[in-house]
């Protein structure tokens, strides 16, 4: 399989991952390839973190991001930045246009205390802490997530309103590293930002030909 990313360029397919429903994985990618997030039956959103190689200190900012983007609906073109103000990736094809960069990824106590969940629910932070514990990076280290797909509007009373993601099977962000990084991805685990029903997510990465 090959993807165009422009008339110079042909990448091919180095690495497929499935998400089932609810769970996360993690892994290294290199600068210069492709991270391509999928959502195979529709209305399903993915939390994406990352942090860099040399340094894991450096991680994926949604504060820098919104400030140098200034929006919040973040698609192609744009660049997400690190903390320290370097581009991580760069959105090289969007097919849904919709994405939330202010919400958290969904944790144990976002169950308890907005779902009023008794008992173990499974969660993104949940999944992105185990995954990344490989990498030796620590839950507390992981910061807001871009959460693909998710539907997010902003009410003018300043009220967040979750709404049904606006992806369809077959929708995709595609990514173009900017630094060689470890890269968080989940299938969402929340009930609200899935409407109602949890579907997986597939991931592929392109590297250079």
């Amino acid at each position: 399989m090959e993807v165009p990313l422009s008339p110079e360029t042909v990448v091919k397919l180095t690495r497929r991952v499935y998400l089932a429903p609810q769970t996360g994985t993690a892994f290294e990618i290199r600068r210069g390839q492709l991270l391509k997030i999928i959502d195979p039956a529709g209305e399903q959103v993915s939390d994406l973190t990352s942090f860099g190689v040399a340094d894991r200190a450096e991680w994926l900012s949604s504060g820098r991001t919104i400030d140098y983007a200034n929006t919040i609906y973040l698609t192609t073109g744009h660049i997400l930045y690190s903390n320290r103000s370097r581009p991580m990736w760069t959105i090289v094809e969007d097919t849904v246009g919709r994405h939330d960069f202010l919400l958290t990824p969904c944790s144990p106590e976002t169950f308890e205390i907005i779902y009023k969940t008794k008992g173990h629910h499974p969660s993104c932070f949940e999944n992105l802490a185990r995954a990344l514990g490989a990498y030796e990076i620590a839950p507390d280290s992981i910061p807001t997530t871009l959460n693909v797909f998710m539907n997010v509007e902003i009410s003018p009373s300043g009220e967040l309103r979750i709404l049904v993601p606006r992806s369809r099977a077959g929708d995709h962000l595609l990514l173009e590293a900017q630094m060689d990084m470890i890269v968080g991805v989940t299938a969402c685990s929340a009930e609200l930002s899935n409407n109602g029903r949890f579907k997986p997510i597939d991931i592929e990465v392109y590297g250079p030909a």
